[in-house]
């Protein structure tokens, strides 16, 4: 699948098969994708972490409100962020960064033919019992289900030249 395609193809997936797990190869493969995201002066502020242990899931889920694709779903992975390693003039570019990293981790997904959900959390009050859940200080920015995908919604985006101004010379 190529790019073009992964965007098209890519949805907000909350129901998943069950008993399909996701070998490591492919999590580690998303994983990379994400981390290939460009950041502010490539300082990279993020972590993750890769959440397969159903009760630690649970907790998730009921830690964030709008998750509860987590009960199908075979894996979550927790975008954080670490927004004290940027300084100076990229001070406060974590969260593009990490949005930038999230949205590649999710069509790395769509091409390795797996569904995705991602669940914002920053802003909101969730983020400390998150940050207590995974015992870190980094700032979880978003909630991310992975697996097999279990529906095929259809897409509801679409290019929408009222959004658009073009500037000519």
């Amino acid at each position: 699948m190529d790019c073009t395609q992964a965007i098209r193809a890519r949805r907000s997936i909350r129901k998943y098969q069950p008993g399909v797990s996701i070998p490591q190869k492919d999590v580690e493969t998303m994983l990379e994708a994400a981390m290939m995201a460009p950041s502010a002066r490539n300082i990279r502020p993020w972590e993750f972490f890769v959440v397969e242990d159903p009760e630690l899931k649970s907790k998730l889920r009921h830690a964030h409100s709008f998750a509860t694709m987590l009960d199908t779903a075979p894996l979550a992975i927790v975008v954080c962020a670490q927004p004290e390693k940027q300084t100076g003039v990229v001070a406060g570019y974590w969260p593009l960064d990490c949005g930038a990293a999230v949205e590649n981790l999710l069509l790395q997904a769509v091409a390795l033919g797996y569904g995705a959900c991602w669940c914002g959390c920053w802003p909101s009050p969730r983020i400390s019992k998150i940050q207590e859940l995974l015992d870190t200080q980094a700032v979880p920015v978003a909630l991310i289900a992975v697996g097999a995908p279990d529906e095929a919604p259809e897409a509801r985006g679409h290019y929408d030249p009222a959004k658009v101004t073009w500037l000519r010379a």
